[in-house]
């Protein structure tokens, strides 16, 4: 803990990293989405302090898909990328211009924002080639086969390497109860985030269908008063339709807050838990891997043993070379594993650091967002 905090305050450069201007590129079932990337920066990594670039949402899955390859198999959480929505996406493509669409577009802009600020603050990624290319480079070479890197194929992906770690031939044998117990701490987090992100996501289409229940009382109010003939009703009428017409207004905000800092949020954590535990089962994974190595090495030594009884030396020699082999391998996964669980361990404490620090601060903003909802509220209704 001692050596993430000092990780942590000994970091004094600035970057700021902004996802804008969504433009839709093509026509028909060809086009595309773009996105302007703009960094703001004092990092002596990078030769200028303020640029940007265009990139496309593939462009975003193919970046995940590259940090992944080489970062995952030493232990390291990776953020994952917005989910896909096929729906979404066709109501863009084919140009229907309706408030759904704007709110998808929105919605993967911010997504796509949050996503790249988690991978530049990981200070193993930030000085991957990779990232400063994707942050620096316009027009990168086509991502492709990136339909499993999001939404349910990114699930499908983890679920499978939580299968394929249940399946193992050989149980782990935990020696440290840490990572028994952070274990069973990441899955019951994420089973209460995904019931809290059900309950939360119930909660905002209700607030989507007061606002429009809303609208619709404040226009029937309006024309009602329109044609009333008594003129002290009539006044009343609109009044009430005035102060209606501005609660319809407030209960979209509160929507606009409830989704933006409460259910994505919770969205996106529901997901980077799942990159936790896929941190875990790679040190399983590595694990089992040496279990297999030094099975094998038992099994040369005894072979060795037989032809020493056997008294055939003339193939002595292979079976030392063989021994001699497996030990080198033995070794090396037996620093492996040192390595991993040491990198497994530091990224689950970093990753509690800020997860407590982001949901106090969520939970400090929707506070004050309700605060003032229910101060204009009053102000509206006296």
């Amino acid at each position: 803990m001692e050596e993430l905090e000092e990780e942590e305050s000994g970091d004094q450069f600035e970057l700021n990293i902004a996802v804008t201007n969504p433009e839709k590129i093509g026509d028909g079932m060809n086009a595309y989405m773009s996105y302007k990337v703009s960094t703001r920066t004092t990092l002596p990594m990078f030769p200028n302090k303020m640029f940007s670039v265009r990139q496309r949402f593939s462009d975003f899955l193919g970046l995940y898909e590259k940090i992944s390859a080489k970062h995952s198999l030493l232990g390291c959480i990776i953020p994952p990328p917005p989910q896909k929505s096929v729906v979404g996406m066709t109501k863009v493509k084919v140009g229907k211009e309706d408030s759904s669409s704007a709110e998808f577009v929105e919605k993967r802009r911010a997504a796509l924002e949050r996503y790249l600020q988690r991978v530049v603050a990981h200070p193993s990624l930030l000085q991957d080639p990779d990232v400063r290319e994707f942050l620096e480079r316009d027009e990168l070479p086509r991502a492709v086969n990136t339909q499993t890197l999001s939404g349910p194929g990114l699930l499908k992906m983890i679920n499978r390497a939580s299968d394929a770690v249940n399946k193992m031939t050989i149980k782990m044998n935990e020696s440290d109860n840490w990572f028994e117990s952070k274990l069973q701490e990441v899955e019951n987090e994420e089973q209460l985030l995904r019931r809290l992100h059900a309950a939360v996501d119930s909660l905002v289409n209700h607030r989507k269908e007061l606002c429009s229940n809303t609208a619709v009382f404040s226009r029937s109010v309006a024309m009602l008063g329109s044609v009333e003939e008594n003129s002290a009703l009539s006044r009343a009428l609109s009044q009430l339709a005035e102060v209606e017409d501005k609660m319809e207004q407030l209960h979209q905000q509160q929507t606009f807050s409830d989704f933006f800092i409460l259910a994505e949020l919770l969205a996106d954590y529901v997901r980077l838990l799942g990159a936790v535990r896929c941190c875990f089962e790679q040190r399983m994974k590595v694990w089992q891997r040496l279990q297999e190595a030094q099975s094998t090495l038992q099994k040369k030594r005894e072979a060795e043993a037989k032809l020493l009884w056997a008294n055939k030396p003339e193939k002595l020699q292979q079976a030392k070379d063989d021994i001699n082999e497996w030990e080198s391998k033995v070794s090396q996964y037996e620093r492996d594993f040192e390595r991993v669980t040491c990198t497994v361990r530091k990224e689950v404490l970093r990753f509690e650091v800020r997860f407590v620090s982001h949901m106090l601060i969520m939970m400090m903003n929707l506070i004050i967002e309700n605060v003032l909802f229910i101060i204009s509220s009053f102000k509206y209704r006296i």
